[in-house]
């Protein structure tokens, strides 16, 4: 702990041999200081997190241990009371700062608001509870029928079995670990909500919220707008799926909601598995390419747009595959990029098997690691070396794994016959159910139980009560059987541990995503928005990186209104699965609708 307070007094020292009346100077000074030891750190914290997640034996704590150190120094850090200080008297002289100069400071301050050491205790409490919860998250032994399973195999369950019993009795497993995980979320968000009111934030849903520049109720109510738009194509989705699985599982009376075991997600948040693009059988087409082939067409996709060769220590030190049978440990099993320290070291935690949904996720995570090495330039200093804004880099990802999906894409690789007549409306259902699906799940479940919790303080018996209403007012779907308090079903998404109160990130950047995706068919390529094919369109690979270089030291709303000459908006989103609406409302007649 001494070091880090030494550093906090060199700092200070730095700061005041500046000539105070030149604050562009002691800015500068400031940064350079500052930017040094918060990278060192940030490398230190995300070493040790590569090592918990990616290794996780329950006997043994070293990992916990050394995580937990090194998440302790970073926030002395970064949250020191010098620091603090310095960063708040520099912003009130904002205008006699270059803007580069003020992005750097207000983003060093935020990283403060979740470490404050006026509350040393809280955050230190808060690490080591945020450590243990994602132990016992990841390190949960799923049973099936007596055995042990992995998430994969529960997955691979709900995606392809016909049996009602079989898949009840594996959703029912995949929500096993909320019990456990729920005295933890309880700690975990009153000790997230003392850390970030420490400097002044109401909760740590609006401290998440201001990393837009928005209040939380504005982002709620920009939530809400969006499923709204949304709606009307969710509601013939929802009729359409409970008329089709009624008739797959030989259920006569078909439910005014949707069972939750009888989607091919945990959650209800990708129904996609339900449509087999007839011609177009990817799972059987990629089975013999097997794994490691994926992860390398992802990169000689992006690759063929004019990127470069990811480094070679991303192969060395990323974890691509599952963890082999029989070993004595596991791993974090969902998908995830890790830009290292915040210059070309870059990874990816995976566990990718030869099928279509993997091939979808190698694609998007890579786009995380492109997004990130493009970043690391000269330009864009070390604290604005992220997004635009979070959701960009879920767009950016959420983009790639679209366009990777499109017929003329998966023929010009053999995946699929190129002389089979594309079924248009068949392909538009198998994306909505799952770009579509997601909103509400994303913009309305998820968002808005998070926002309770931490802005309305949930009471945690009300936990699971809650979870439901919100699963069938935005979803329609209920569960299968009575979930009684004691379950914690919301604990079982892995975003509501270890990625909290920002969930609506993913929701925005589906918005974002058909925004660009429109742009690029529409003015770059000259191509059908639903045909497209980016593969070694060097001018696609520009479009994207100009996006990408700036990180966030570009305001957001500029670069979308620049990039595609419009603001935020579903209008793409909309227009894209416009033929579907037509072809749903048909299919829909004469059936009961309950949304």
């Amino acid at each position: 702990m001494r070091k880090f307070l030494l550093s906090g007094c060199a700092l200070a020292l730095l700061w005041s041999c500046e000539t105070k009346k030149d604050y562009k100077q002691q800015a500068d000074t400031f940064l350079q200081a500052y930017s040094v030891k918060y990278q060192k750190l940030y490398t230190a914290s995300s070493e040790a997190e590569w090592a918990s997640n990616t290794r996780i034996v329950a006997s043994d704590s070293a990992n916990a241990v050394a995580t937990r150190r090194a998440n302790e120094a970073f926030a002395a850090f970064t949250g020191s009371k010098e620091n603090i200080e310095q960063l708040q008297d520099l912003l009130q002289h904002k205008e006699e700062l270059e803007t580069i100069q003020v992005k750097q400071l207000e983003t060093a301050l935020r990283a403060a608001a979740n470490n404050p050491q006026t509350v040393a205790d809280v955050v230190k409490s808060r690490i080591k509870a945020e450590t243990e919860q994602s132990e016992k998250l990841y390190g949960f032994d799923y049973k099936l029928n007596g055995k042990s399973v992995t998430t994969n195999q529960i997955d691979e369950i709900l995606r392809t079995e016909t049996d009602p019993a079989k898949r009840l009795a594996a959703w029912q497993a995949s929500k096993e670990v909320g019990t456990v995980l729920k005295p933890g979320l309880v700690n975990l968000r009153n000790l997230r909500n003392k850390t970030v009111q420490a400097l002044g934030y109401d909760d740590y849903f609006s401290y998440q919220a201001q990393d837009y520049g928005m209040k939380r109720e504005a982002m709620m109510a920009l939530m809400r707008q969006i499923n709204q738009e949304l709606k009307p194509l969710y509601r013939e989705l929802h009729t359409y799926a409970r008329y089709e699985l009624a008739k797959k599982y030989g259920v006569k009376e078909v439910p005014d909601m949707l069972p939750a075991h009888w989607l091919p997600n945990r959650w209800g948040q990708d129904w996609s598995a339900m449509v087999e693009v007839k011609g177009s059988n990817l799972d059987a087409a990629l089975k013999p390419k097997g794994a490691e082939w994926q992860v390398k067409q992802a990169e000689r996709f992006y690759q063929s747009l004019g990127f470069p060769a990811l480094p070679a220590s991303f192969y060395t030190k990323s974890s691509l595959y599952p963890v082999p049978a029989g070993a004595n440990y596991k791993k974090n099993n969902h998908a995830s990029a890790w830009h290292m320290d915040l210059e070309n070291d870059v990874r990816s935690l995976m566990s990718v098997e030869p099928n279509s949904e993997w091939y979808e996720t190698t694609h998007h995570e890579l786009g995380h690691i492109y997004y990130y090495l493009t970043y690391t330039n000269p330009n864009v200093p070390i604290l604005l070396r992220s997004g635009a804004n979070r959701a960009y880099h879920e767009a950016m990802g959420s983009l790639m794994g679209l366009a990777a999906m499109q017929q003329p894409f998966l023929a010009n690789l053999q995946l699929v016959d190129a002389q089979a007549k594309a079924d248009q409306v068949q392909n538009l259902l198998k994306e909505a159910l799952n770009y579509v699906v997601f909103v509400p799940f994303a913009s309305g479940v998820m968002s808005e139980f998070e926002h309770d919790l931490y802005a309305k303080n949930l009471a945690p018996a009300d936990f699971n009560k809650r979870w439901w209403e919100l699963a069938q007012q935005y979803q329609g779907i209920v569960p299968p059987n009575e979930r009684s308090d004691k379950y914690a079903d919301a604990t079982t998404k892995t975003h509501i541990n270890d990625d909290p109160a920002q969930y609506y990130d993913y929701a925005l950047s589906f918005v974002i995503l058909f925004q660009l995706h429109d742009h690029i068919a529409t003015k770059i390529l000259k191509q059908d928005p639903h045909a497209t094919n980016y593969y070694g369109n060097k001018e696609v690979g520009k479009f994207l990186t100009s996006i990408m270089y700036p990180g966030a030291s570009a305001d957001w709303r500029q670069v979308l209104k620049e990039k595609t000459g419009e603001d935020l908006s579903a209008r793409a989103m909309i227009a894209y699965f416009q033929p579907l609406m037509d072809y749903l409302k048909t299919q829909n007649k004469g059936r009961k609708y309950t949304l």
